[in-house]
C-alpha cells in the first residue's frame, strides 16, 4: 500500500508500483476502438505508461498534451495513457484535442491493471480510480523507471520520465 494525498488529505492505493529492474506485470486493457491491448503487443518498443485518475481533469489533460508533444520526437517508443475512463471518453478527448502520438487504454472493464500495478485508489473520494503514476518499460519488458506522484493534483516529473525513456 502506498500513501498519497488528494489536496493534502491522505489516501491509499492497493499496493506499490512495480520494482525497477523487474519484468513489468502483464496487462490487458481496452483501446478507444474497443479492441484489446496487451503488454506483449509492445515488445521491442520502449513504453511509457502515463497512469491517471481521469482524462477529464486539468492535470490529466495537461500530462496527455505534454507526452503527446514529446512522443513526436521519440523513436521506437509508445506512450500509453491509462485510466478507468470509458474508451469513448478517450476517443472524444483525443479527437477534440488533436492527440495523435499517445495511445489511450482503459482499465474500466475489470480493473486488473490497477491492482497489478498497485495504483488503484483504495480510500477517499476517488476510491476505485487509478492514482497518478508513471512507469517506463524497456524494449525487453523490464521496468526502468517509476514515479508515484505523491499529490494527485500535481503533475508528474516529465523530464525524469523522458530521460528514462532515452536511457539517460
Amino acid at each position: 500500500m502506498t500513501k498519497i494525498t488528494l489536496k493534502g488529505n491522505q489516501i491509499k492505493t492497493v499496493g506499490k508500483l512495480p520494482k525497477v529492474g523487474k519484468k513489468a506485470p502483464k496487462f490487458k486493457l481496452v483501446k478507444s476502438d474497443l479492441s484489446t491491448a496487451k503488454l506483449k503487443d509492445y515488445k521491442g518498443s520502449k513504453v511509457l505508461l502515463n497512469i491517471t485518475p481521469s482524462i477529464d481533469t486539468g492535470v490529466c489533460a495537461k500530462s496527455m498534451h505534454e507526452f503527446n508533444k514529446a512522443a513526436a520526437n521519440l523513436e521506437n517508443t509508445k506512450i500509453l495513457f491509462v485510466s478507468k475512463d470509458l474508451p469513448f471518453a478517450h476517443a472524444r478527448f483525443c479527437g477534440a484535442e488533436g492527440i495523435e502520438n499517445v495511445e489511450t487504454l482503459s482499465d474500466f472493464a475489470k480493473g486488473k491493471f490497477g491492482k497489478k500495478y498497485g495504483v488503484t485508489i483504495k480510500t477517499g473520494p476517488m476510491k476505485g480510480l487509478l492514482s497518478r503514476a508513471i512507469v517506463v518499460i524497456d524494449e525487453d519488458g523490464k521496468v526502468v523507471y517509476t514515479e508515484q506522484v505523491p499529490e494527485i493534483i500535481e503533475e508528474p516529473n516529465y523530464e525524469a520520465a523522458l530521460q528514462a525513456l532515452k536511457g539517460e
